[in-house]
């Protein structure tokens, strides 16, 4: 299969969980491939049939009438079903393009069952419900160069992208893929100390994460200079410099390491 226009994809999701939904919205809101051309399956029926009635797809009867009717197929399910489910694309498997999004499954896994497989890993995160998402994609050695320029763009339609290595895919699920519980609980924290001292929780998280919003605009709009970003806030003998000071006597970079290189282990575990 070539995939040369974006006319030319049919495309099978297989699991229509919430970030399938993101992603399938993203699809839809920006023109990305046609309704017709998207077909649908899910063993809950009722995620099937919300998706079908908010965008008007396609809903198949099995895995097998899907593959029968596409050519590229996203995986969005649990990774303790990923053997079952590849068992079945297996049946009917021919040449189909395979974009997946679950976590912690490596290329060599799907090729141990479909040998000639084409995978395209993807690590996205929530934030895709709401268009800002923080994806990463890469391949296995089949896939050629049109097909991944195809997983990328694909992904574009719900946030931001970039083109990765497996073998580093592991950190940006710890950085990206769960990073954004990380910063919820920073907020959160940050929010709660906040109201501790006078303030109401509601407007204490408003403000907060307001905070943290503009502040990760001014990173991404000044070309990442994290430094001079802080030293801009800072005036000497001020009311930052003092919080910085905290901050720098404290364990927070040890604590902050430890949170990514934990939850990086768990992910290789999973694979």
């Amino acid at each position: 299969m070539e995939i040369n226009v974006n006319k030319d994809v049919k495309l099978g999701v297989i699991g229509c969980g919430k970030m399938a939904s993101a992603i399938l919205g993203g699809v839809y809101n920006n023109s990305f491939l046609k309704q017709s051309d998207i077909f649908l399956y899910d063993v809950n029926n009722d995620a099937v049939d919300n998706l079908v009635s908010k965008y008007n797809f396609n809903k198949t009867k099995s895995i097998s009438d899907l593959l029968s009717k596409t050519n590229t197929i996203l995986l969005a399910i649990k990774p303790f079903v990923i053997k079952e489910v590849l068992d079945e694309i297996k049946k009917d498997y021919n040449n189909h393009l395979i974009l997946t999004i679950v976590a912690g499954v490596k290329t060599e896994k799907y090729n141990s069952i479909i040998n000639s497989a084409k995978i395209i890993r993807i690590m996205p995160n929530t934030p895709s419900l709401i268009n800002e998402g923080m994806s990463a994609v890469c391949s296995n050695d089949k896939v050629d160069i049109q097909e991944l320029d195809f997983g990328f763009n694909f992904m574009k339609n719900c946030g931001k992208v970039i083109k990765t290595t497996e073998d580093k895919i592991d950190i940006i699920t710890a950085l990206s893929g769960s990073g954004p519980a990380f910063y919820y609980r920073i907020i959160d924290l940050m929010a709660k100390s906040a109201q501790k001292l006078g303030l109401s929780y509601d407007e204490a998280v408003l403000l907060s994460s307001q905070t943290a919003l503009g502040s990760a605009k001014m990173v991404l709009e000044n070309d990442f200079q994290i430094e001079q970003l802080i030293k801009n806030v800072t005036t000497p003998g001020g009311c930052t410099e003092v919080g910085n000071n905290v901050l720098n006597e404290s364990d927070i970079d040890k604590i902050l390491d430890k949170t990514i290189k934990d939850t990086m282990q768990k992910a290789i575990e999973l694979g």
